[in-house]
């Protein structure tokens, strides 16, 4: 746990310390792919520019694409299972088939149509990862919502007709917290996974904006004779992913082992 623990702090902090560091933009035509050393802690790529600093710069469009895709697409995950688990019958019948449609097409595939007949920019990237990534949390919210339907003190919330906004706040909404934050934290490494992947194929950021996708992309080309290009990007990709899996896999069951000694 503390290994996640400081790989979040780095990842989400280190981002925001930028007084200091190379200008990530910067040409130096005098230190073109320089191995990394004390003066470029992860070297220069084949423009003189530090890829610290640039590395340290993509994090900030990396994490934002992530942590707001993933917050947008549990949150339309969240509505749909809950509306599906709460007024069942066609509704839920409907919900189940539209959700089977997405599933029907490979998501990274999907991404790949949106994204290929559109300017891709930040907000584009967002939009198209949150509609594309939340048909599974909307399966294990609908699920678990079902369970919840079906205890006592909500059959009797319905026949005294209480408000439908009070059911769904102050029950529906602490029972489900635990799954919705897990799905979040499981949707942060997807949706950095994604956006790596289009930019690393030319489809995501651009220059001169940049992520750890793109900078991967732009390393690619230089791996035999400048490693540390494209091992660095992907390095931080690797550390963030894996840790938020790590993270997603203890709340999990922390709130399982919750669960069991409730019951």
């Amino acid at each position: 746990m503390k290994f996640v623990v400081f790989a979040a702090f780095c990842a989400i902090f280190l981002a925001l310390i930028l007084i200091g560091f190379d200008d990530p933009h910067k040409f130096n035509k005098d230190e073109i792919m320089l191995a990394p050393s004390l003066e470029h802690f992860f070297g220069t790529d084949r423009l003189g520019r530090d890829l610290f600093s640039r590395v340290i710069y993509g994090a900030q469009n990396s994490l934002i694409i992530g942590i707001l895709s993933a917050a947008f697409s549990s949150l339309i995950g969240l509505i749909v299972g809950i509306t599906a688990g709460y007024f069942k019958g066609n509704f839920d019948k409907i919900i189940v088939i539209i959700i089977d449609l997405f599933l029907t097409f490979p998501t990274f595939f999907l991404l790949l149509t949106l994204v290929s007949y559109l300017d891709a920019n930040l907000f584009l990237l967002i939009l198209v990862i949150s509609i594309t990534g939340w048909m599974s949390i909307a399966r294990m919210i609908r699920s678990e919502a079902f369970a919840i339907g079906s205890k006592p003190f909500i059959k009797i919330l319905k026949v005294a007709k209480a408000p439908l906004w009070k059911i769904i706040f102050k029950y529906y909404a602490p029972l489900l917290a635990p799954i919705f934050l897990i799905g979040f934290t499981f949707g942060v490494s997807g949706a950095i996974l994604s956006e790596s992947a289009l930019s690393f194929l030319g489809l995501g950021i651009t220059a001169p904006d940049m992520s750890w996708g793109s900078l991967l992309a732009e390393g690619k080309a230089l791996i035999d004779i400048a490693w540390w290009a494209s091992f660095f990007p992907g390095l931080f990709i690797f550390i963030v992913t894996f840790s938020l899996l790590l993270l997603s896999d203890y709340l999990q069951k922390k709130f399982n082992s919750r669960e069991s000694v409730s019951r």
